[in-house]
């Protein structure tokens, strides 16, 4: 084989794998391209679908925002683990949220997540009570270092229990039922509370 030839398909070859080299490039560029643009489109309308998911209630817009249901009033924000279609109405009259504003308020809960329902709606959020502060009421048995509070003081005590009860004695608010209920039933309260229900 003469050596012309030889270095003739050295360049060819050369060429080629140019070619392909550049076709394999632009079709990997193509499909992140096209990647990027999905995720986008994706992303987008899954932030439009949830910001979208709202409902009114007696007047009142509540949004689906992270998981929570969110309800704005005047310079108050409150959210809720549930919105108040999926909880149960409840008749008994409750202390409205004036009778909270910038006093302590104490808790003794058999459940983290319904006590946060209070902390984070009443407190952390709005600032409408003083404190939050756990305490044992009188007659039970707590453990060491908290104060004994009575129904003289803004009081919700939170109880597991077969049956779902939600009732007010003087200043106590008593919240009953199944573990797995009581944030339910904590929400249905809160809203007892604020005036939507």
């Amino acid at each position: 084989m003469p050596a012309d030839e030889i270095i003739m398909r050295k360049i060819i070859s050369k060429e080629q794998e140019e070619k392909k080299q550049k076709r394999n490039q632009l079709a990997i560029g193509s499909i992140l391209i096209l990647v990027m643009v999905l995720s986008v489109l994706g992303y987008s309308l899954g932030s439009e679908k949830e910001s979208s998911e709202k409902i009114v209630y007696n007047g009142f817009e509540f949004t689906k925002e992270n998981g929570f249901w969110i309800l704005n009033i005047e310079n108050a924000k409150f959210s809720f683990q549930y919105n108040p279609r999926e909880v149960e109405s409840i008749n008994p009259v409750l202390n409205p949220i004036e009778n909270y504003l910038n006093k302590p308020l104490y808790v003794y809960s058999a459940d983290a997540e319904a006590e946060a329902e209070f902390y984070r709606n009443l407190f952390y959020d709005n600032s409408i009570v003083e404190r939050v502060q756990k305490a044992c009421p009188e007659n039970e048995v707590c453990e060491a270092g908290l104060p004994v509070k009575t129904c003289s003081d803004n009081f919700i005590i939170i109880k597991e229990s077969d049956n779902s009860e939600i009732k007010q004695t003087e200043n106590c608010l008593f919240i009953e039922g199944k573990r797995e209920d009581l944030v339910k039933i904590s929400d249905s309260a809160l809203f007892k509370i604020i005036g939507i229900q």
